[in-house]
């Protein structure tokens, strides 16, 4: 009798143990309408970790979580550590897995997924010149296909210009680049005529990867007056290199974009890769919604502020322009 009793007992309690799972199901997210939402998952390919696409990413993801909802869209987020070879096996895994659009950070990461797929949605960010990366005669600004997304190009006479602004009376310009990045030799190019119009004696100086930057920056600061550095991945992985060369010869940067500038440089037209990314998310929301064709979406731009680090401008003694916000510190 005391068996059959407990018996008992162990049943009604496995009977309310499943009634409880039963009243909070995991139901699937409905849309306005009352209906279920279509769930989306985005490949996210990031060339490297640093600040500037760090954020864009953030930027990329709260946009799609906010447009489509948090809970109706998975990302599968990898990064090649600066290896252009594996940006491509990457992409490979996206396109193995089917995913619904993929986010390119960065130029690498861009062509890798352009030769990965002609079918899947792809996005790029902090991609410089869309027509230089691509190998696009005569770009006027829509990459048409499968294939959209924003550029990080602060316009380049205008920095050639606050080159000027800042040093006026200097003569030799080094421009410090990564020769294995397209999109940097572009803009060196661009902004070196520039500079040539307006009297400047300019040299190019390219490093091949992160292991010559240190020889190659201090042969540039023993010849300049002033260096320029583009939005250069490389640099931007390695400032700490370029400042602690620069920084005691008391040779200025002036850096294509912010985060290159906190760590090494005196000023920047400044863009935010934040709203970037934000950009590029908005623009994936209207694809992934059929809200808008891929094919005919033109590359969007964000506006630039000057800016300026006001600790590096200390140790050299330079004073910021009228127009130049300081760049704030970053948190501990």
């Amino acid at each position: 009798m005391k068996k059959k009793l407990l018996a008992a007992l162990l049943a009604g309690m496995m009977a309310l143990s499943l009634t409880a799972c039963g009243e909070t199901p995991t139901e699937p997210a409905e849309d306005e309408a009352g209906g279920t939402a279509e769930t989306y998952t985005v490949g996210i390919c990031q060339l490297m970790e640093h600040a500037a696409l760090d954020a864009a990413t953030q930027g990329f993801q709260d946009a799609l979580k906010e447009a489509l909802g948090e809970e109706n869209v998975t990302f599968d987020y990898q990064n090649a550590q600066g290896e252009s070879a594996t940006c491509a096996t990457i992409i490979n895994g996206f396109v193995s897995n089917n995913v619904d659009l993929i986010l390119a950070n960065a130029t690498p990461a861009l062509q890798a997924a352009v030769a990965g797929t002609s079918e899947i949605p792809i996005l790029g960010t902090s991609v410089t010149e869309y027509g230089v990366a691509l190998e696009i005669e005569g770009f006027e600004g829509t990459v048409g296909g499968n294939i959209s997304g924003t550029s990080d190009l602060a316009p380049l006479e205008d920095q050639a210009k606050m080159l000027q602004e800042w040093f006026p009376d200097a003569k030799n310009v080094g421009l410090l680049y990564c020769s294995a990045e397209p999109n940097s030799k572009y803009q060196v190019d661009v902004v070196k005529a520039a500079l040539e119009e307006m009297g400047y004696t300019c040299t190019l100086y390219a490093f091949a990867d992160s292991n010559d930057l240190s020889a190659v920056c201090t042969t540039a600061a023993d010849a300049s007056d002033v260096i320029y550095v583009p939005t250069d991945n490389t640099v931007a992985n390695n400032t700490g290199i370029v400042d602690n060369i620069c920084r005691p010869a008391k040779v200025p940067v002036i850096a294509g974009e912010e985060g290159i500038c906190s760590g090494c440089g005196v000023a920047t037209l400044s863009i935010s890769y934040y709203d970037l990314g934000k950009t590029t998310g908005e623009m994936a929301a209207k694809i992934l919604k059929g809200e808008a064709d891929i094919a005919t979406m033109p590359i969007e731009y964000t506006t630039v502020t000057k800016k300026y680090n006001a600790d590096i401008c200390e140790a050299l003694g330079l004073t910021a322009p009228e127009g130049y916000e300081a760049i704030e510190a970053a948190a501990e």
